[in-house]
């Protein structure tokens, strides 16, 4: 038997608005009640909406849910997410409260790591040096001399960070005939055995893989994670990926090796986010800068809006949500 779950959307209007367009929203007014949109958690009419909530959605830009939201909604059972990390929207106290929390990270996953995998098949293609190269010299020349290290076959590929993108990379990765080595501390023997991969120490990873696509958190641990020595550790050709946060990679270190022409950056986040005008990057042949559109972005937002309609069902029905997060997933996730 199902139960009708009363659900207030919490995030920015912007945010409901590409996430819950009317059609979306139509979808979850089928599983639940929707008693009301939020965007903050402090007036008398959000208190009166919160004291009849059985679920928040929460989405980019909500509100912050901590033990005040929970005191003016005391039958909360749930807060579902719909984006990636929860981190910045959700108290860990409120888990300890016995609210249920989960988040549609898996389906943005998947964009990220369909993203990751074209550019690392397009990095062993050596698409961009050659492209540019192409444009400059506009006639034909011989490929294989000029880029001696061309092809995906073979190639061995650095995977760091095994996380839910890492391993979506992985296992979309397994159609290729490539060498996988992945470096992620928490990542034990047996697991890197599942996934068919191998764990190596980050200095290796760096100083032997052809392609080096970064999938880590960004934890106090992971800031400046790959650092200039090891970002010298990477031979001439090598592409370096970064889908995940910029202050995981020490930029200044990594321009200078790509302004040189000795290594190529395929960066989809940076630091600061968005570059100065000026920034060399820009102008680089062997850097290409994209405006962090790897996660969900247009047609794929509706992903993340099924994520939160399936676990609305699952709870409705008394069934265990399927992206639930505890208190150790959120302390070492992005």
């Amino acid at each position: 038997m199902t139960e009708r779950l009363n659900v207030a959307f919490a995030m920015s209007a912007v945010s409901l608005e590409r996430v819950f367009p009317p059609a979306r929203m139509s979808e979850i007014g089928q599983v639940a009640e929707i008693c009301g949109i939020l965007t903050e958690f402090a007036s008398a009419q959000a208190r009166a909406v919160l004291a009849k909530t059985d679920v928040i959605v929460t989405g980019w830009g909500a509100p912050f849910v901590d033990l005040r939201v929970l005191d003016a909604a005391p039958g909360l059972r749930a807060v579902l997410h719909s984006a990636g990390s929860v981190k910045a929207y959700v108290d860990p106290e409120v888990l300890e409260h016995g609210v249920q929390v989960s988040s549609a990270a898996a389906a943005n996953a998947v964009p990220v790591a369909e993203y990751a995998v074209a550019m690392i098949v397009l990095a062993g293609k050596r698409a961009l040096p050659i492209a540019a190269h192409y444009r400059a010299v506009r006639e034909a020349f011989d490929v294989e001399a000029v880029f001696p290290r061309i092809g995906n076959y073979g190639n061995r590929i650095g995977i760091v960070g095994a996380s839910k993108i890492g391993r979506l990379v992985i296992g979309m990765l397994r159609t290729y005939e490539l060498e996988v080595v992945v470096y992620d501390p928490f990542l034990t023997d047996a697991d890197a055995a599942a996934l068919g991969v191998r764990s190596v120490s980050l200095d290796e990873l760096l100083a032997t893989s052809d392609v080096v696509s970064v999938h880590a958190p960004s934890l106090s641990s992971t800031i400046g994670l790959i650092d200039r020595r090891g970002i010298g550790l990477m031979r001439p050709g090598t592409a370096l990926l970064n889908t995940a946060r910029g202050e995981i990679i020490d930029q200044a270190a990594l321009t200078e090796r790509v302004i040189a022409g000795e290594i190529t950056a395929i960066l989809d986040v940076t630091t600061p986010e968005v570059l100065d005008a000026d920034d060399p990057l820009f102008a680089s042949d062997h850097a290409l800068i994209t405006p962090h559109i790897a996660g969900s972005m247009g047609r794929e937002l509706g992903r993340l809006a099924r994520s939160v309609r399936d676990e609305l069902m699952r709870l409705s029905a008394g069934e265990p949500l399927a992206h639930a997060i505890d208190g150790r997933t959120l302390a070492i996730t992005a």
